[in-house]
């Protein structure tokens, strides 16, 4: 899937699958990615230490195997949200967007780019119209480029009606351990309120005709996720290559050392150390 299909997709309510990839080897791209069925991964520059060229080879790498790259840049600054599109992604969430100038400011940086600044600015609040031959230049590049906004406080949800009514915004993914914070609640992944507001993000963005989704990297998160996938979630992105590599393999050493007697509570270890 590019990202024009990756557009439609979200928009269309169809869901897309994706997951959260921070290995920067080319051996997870050649053997590992091809065989999940994809339609993107989610490359995170927020809170993973990710420079610029092993990013821009990701990117490119996954656009070959027909997998959307869409990365979260560090802040939403329009800059950084171009940046990352120069790189090679084909998709930008930006993180914490909170107001509506905010999510219209990124919104404008990727649908008319490569315009910037003042210019860039008038165009998007209307004070000048583009040029023809400008106007339709900008769109086709813009038919291309995801644009997602990470919705992830109360003061982002207050503001949620008037945040998807921007032009350029095709989806919104909900931040699920600020979300917690944001409501008081920290880390209380199954607390009403919690529930309640995933609910309100989902069910508010989808009518909007905008995708949404969240993406839950907790333990014990995936009945929460299955949950909201069957009300209305089409942007599914599923854990992370680090978090599935840990609990693999933790369960299968795990398994191995209960099976030599070095866990506690094991029968060889019970036989080897009677109780006295």
């Amino acid at each position: 899937m590019n990202g024009t299909q990756l557009r439609h997709a979200l928009h269309s309510g169809k869901r897309v699958y994706g997951t959260l990839i921070v290995s920067e080897s080319p051996r997870w791209v050649q053997d590992a990615l091809p065989a999940l069925g994809l339609d993107f991964v989610f490359i995170d520059t927020e809170h993973i230490a990710l420079s610029r060229t092993p990013l821009s080879w990701m990117c490119q790498a996954c656009s070959a195997l027909g997998i959307a790259p869409i990365v979260r840049i560090p802040s939403p600054d329009p800059f950084q949200a171009t940046m990352a599109i120069d790189g090679g992604a084909q998709g930008v969430i930006a993180p914490y967007l909170e107001t509506p100038e905010q999510v219209r400011l990124v919104a404008g940086a990727l649908r008319l780019r490569p315009l910037r600044g003042i210019r860039m600015q008038n165009a998007v609040s209307g004070k000048e119209q583009l040029e023809p031959e400008l106007a339709a230049y900008v769109a086709e590049r813009r038919e291309k480029i995801v644009f997602i906004a990470n919705i992830e406080s109360v003061p982002a949800m207050q503001n949620l009606d008037e945040i998807l009514k921007i032009e350029g915004l095709d989806g919104v993914l909900i931040g699920p351990h600020d979300l917690s914070c944001s409501l008081g609640i920290p880390e209380q992944y199954t607390h009403p309120r919690y529930i309640a507001a995933v609910d309100e993000i989902i069910a508010k963005a989808r009518a909007a005709g905008k995708g949404a989704g969240i993406h839950l990297a907790y333990p014990n998160g995936l009945e929460q996720e299955m949950r909201w996938v069957k009300d209305g979630a089409n942007l599914i992105v599923h854990s992370a290559d680090i978090l599935v590599f840990r609990q693999a393999m933790r369960r299968e050493l795990d398994a191995i050392r209960r099976a030599a007697g070095d866990l506690p509570g094991s029968a060889a270890d019970q036989s080897q150390h009677p109780a006295i």
